[in-house]
């Protein structure tokens, strides 16, 4: 494929899993930590209160009784509920925990918007998860009521390999950016680790491992990383020759993303989006259906998940190139927020997640007509360009509407 080429950046001889929703990923997780022997990080935008946080908390606070180092990041905004309690029994039971950019004053002021959002953890530098669950239960849905509603559907991966070091280099570099505001001799330390993993990492990449996928950890951030996980999609949707499948909670891709759809039409290549067919929030729910129009006109298919709320983050194109992260395709993740996605450059991985998609389209979503899209009302179709432009207004607000 071309562009891997190219970029340079996957890395061969990784085991690679995929798992589906908090019933495969949180017993694998908690496997993980109770097994640790050195060290423990931990990254997550939602830290709840709930019976699974309940979980994860006993599985740290075992590990730092044994004497592992265990690390938790949570974002002050997406974790800002975090009872005093729960915070008070970590950190009492050995978890270093602390809070990234906590928000303080008005929630909605533009310097609260570059968040945390990823979800990633690394155990003893030789497993390592990434994807887009957070730390709740799959039928935690705050405080809205649904208790006839299913499991929130998600996907997250397990690596063992190679690549472990670089997830690992990249929660370091971010513990060592936060480490700067507790003094000199904590950030020094942080910077002597970021320093041994970037030598393990590049050693790492140097390597030729037998066995395995080919695999590349794909970063956003407002640094080195600002477009990488956007070019990735653009990369594969301009390489892509049969199928494309999009799983996205959150849709509304800027004009080069959906140029790369049109165009991938124009190919001939099948292309199928499974996006959020509840209501969790109105005014993106309303804005993303303001796209459809188009699309429907170029002949991709759109399916709405109705089962439960869609949280998934997941692409497959040509079953050879996937891709499972915490990335949505929206200005929140693709602008601002620090986001974290893993590729896999694999048929039979590829093969696995596109079966998942294809049973979920199938069995627990409806496709949009789009005869029957075309005849929808006037209020609604203004309500629904009403809600683009409101957050078409939001992207300007936050000084990044030059690079969407």
């Amino acid at each position: 494929m071309r562009w891997v080429r190219r970029r340079g950046s996957p890395v061969q001889g990784n085991l690679v899993d995929l798992l589906s929703n908090g019933q495969e990923y949180f017993p694998a997780l908690i496997e993980a930590i109770d097994a640790a022997r050195v060290h423990v990080v931990l990254e997550t935008y939602i830290y709840a209160d709930d019976d699974v946080g309940a979980l994860v908390t006993d599985a740290l606070i075992r590990a730092a009784q044994r004497g592992v180092d265990v690390r938790l990041v949570v974002d002050g905004f997406g974790a800002g509920d975090l009872p005093a309690t729960l915070a008070s029994r970590l950190r009492d039971g050995g978890v270093r925990l602390e809070v990234f950019r906590p928000v303080r004053g008005f929630r909605l002021a533009r310097r609260h918007l570059r968040r945390l959002h990823r979800k990633m953890a690394v155990i003893d530098d030789s497993v390592a998860f990434v994807g887009g669950i957070n730390i709740i239960d799959d039928h935690n849905y705050g405080p809205l009521e649904l208790p006839e509603v299913g499991p929130r559907y998600d996907f997250a991966v397990r690596v063992r390999g190679p690549l472990v070091a670089q997830i690992a280099l990249a929660s370091a570099r971010l513990w060592f950016r936060m480490a700067q505001q507790r003094g000199l001799r904590e950030t020094a330390t942080a910077f002597t680790e970021v320093e041994t993993l970037t030598t393990a990492a590049r050693q790492a990449r140097r390597e030729h491992h037998a066995g395995g996928v080919a695999a590349a950890l794909l970063l956003r951030d407002n640094l080195r990383n600002r477009r990488t996980i956007e070019r990735e999609y653009l990369y594969a949707l301009g390489a892509a020759r049969h199928d494309v499948i999009i799983a996205n909670a959150y849709f509304l891709p800027g004009t080069k993303m959906r140029r790369a759809l049109l165009a991938c039409r124009e190919r001939g290549v099948r292309v199928r989006l499974l996006l959020q067919g509840m209501v969790e929030y109105r005014l993106q729910h309303f804005a993303t259906h303001a796209l459809y129009a188009r699309l429907l006109e170029a002949g991709i298919e759109i399916y709405e998940y109705e089962a439960s709320f869609l949280h998934a983050k997941v692409a497959v194109i040509d079953n050879s190139w996937a891709t499972v992260g915490s990335s949505n395709l929206d200005p929140f993740s693709l602008l601002l927020a620090r986001e974290a996605n893993v590729a896999v450059y694999d048929p039979s991985f590829a093969g696995v997640l596109r079966a998942r998609l294809e049973r979920a389209m199938a069995q627990r979503s409806a496709r949009v007509v789009p005869e029957v899209h075309a005849r929808l009302p006037r209020l609604r179709r203004f309500a629904n360009w009403a809600a683009y432009y409101v957050l078409r207004l939001g992207v300007v607000i936050a000084g990044v509407t030059g690079r969407y």
